[in-house]
């Protein structure tokens, strides 16, 4: 509940922003504005991570409630950076933020010497009040190349490469990744001569219904249209109550269990060819492909169910 809510706070913090503007305690917002201009570039250079955050008992309740479990299958070595592309979206990607946002489900011991770091929209980070709190967890996508960039290792930047568009399709039962022409990750990780890292989310897009929207209809028409305009999506989500079965917002208690894949080693590239490009994004495919056709088995996949790349 409490991590369903963040996603109204956006809308009311800027309300409290302008609402302190006349009354008595007009000083807090203009304080704050003044620290934001000054702090108005950290979301693309690294953020504030807080450890303590990261920490809290209440991601445990979290983790628990699905529950949430991360398994690796090979080790990640600090000494190099990672671009780790997580696989599907779902509807509030619920998995991506529990593994790697927060410490509940061990990411720090499965991987020793790895900071993670999930990449959001910058319409986040528009919001006053609001940015502080999810900069302390992730952060802006214009840090991934500044992440990458640091020398010694040891920066994981996690992108949820179906993005926003990939939510309207997060229906329980679906594979569907959209993947084909998606290659500005392959080009960050080339650029900085990162390793990628394919990562697969068994049971993300079971958690929540969607109102039906196939593509043609008027939905998905009116839902496409405002994802292009405002860059986020805005699908018709529903699923149980805090104090019933029957319906609200409320992610339906279905066990998620996260896979990270073997890395794939790349060299940096500066200024990589359309072709180099091609192969890079062919062989990641591939990767995820034969991550999830190892591992469907044992999350109550049909043999006869494949990834839908579009």
């Amino acid at each position: 509940l409490f991590h369903i809510l963040l996603f109204f706070w956006s809308p009311t913090c800027i309300f409290l922003f302008l609402y302190l503007l006349f009354t008595r305690f007009w000083l807090i917002s203009v304080l704050y504005a003044i620290w934001w201009f000054y702090d108005y570039d950290t979301p693309s250079q690294g953020g504030h991570k807080l450890p303590v955050l990261c920490a809290l008992k209440v991601w445990d309740y979290m983790r628990d409630y699905f529950p949430i479990k991360l398994m690796k299958t090979a080790d990640l070595d600090p000494r190099h950076n990672y671009v780790l592309g997580f696989h599907p979206h779902g509807v509030l990607v619920v998995g991506a933020f529990a593994n790697f946002c927060t410490n509940t489900t061990g990411f720090t011991q499965l991987f020793p010497g790895i900071t993670s770091y999930l990449l959001m929209l910058p319409l986040w980070f528009r919001a006053p009040f609001f940015r502080d709190y999810i900069m302390c967890a992730g952060l802006d996508k214009e840090s991934a190349s500044y992440l990458l960039s640091r020398q010694g290792g040891g920066n994981a930047v996690v992108i949820a490469v179906g993005g926003a568009r990939e939510a309207l399709d997060a229906h329980p039962g679906t594979y569907n990744v959209i993947l084909a022409e998606k290659k500005g990750f392959i080009k960050l990780a080339m650029e900085h001569g990162a390793h990628l890292v394919p990562v697969f989310s068994f049971g993300e897009n079971e958690v929540y219904d969607q109102f039906e929207n196939p593509r043609g209809t008027w939905l998905r028409w009116i839902q496409d249209h405002l994802q292009s305009i405002m860059g986020i999506s805005l699908p018709l989500f529903h699923a149980r109550g805090v104090f019933q079965y029957s319906f609200g917002l409320m992610p339906y208690r279905k066990p998620i269990n996260t896979i990270v894949g073997r890395p794939i080693r790349v060299e940096k590239i500066e200024k990589p060819t359309a072709e180099e490009l091609d192969v890079l994004h062919q062989l990641y495919m591939d990767e995820l492909n034969n991550l999830f056709e190892e591992h469907k088995g044992n999350y109550g996949v049909d043999k006869d169910t494949h990834l839908n790349f579009v």
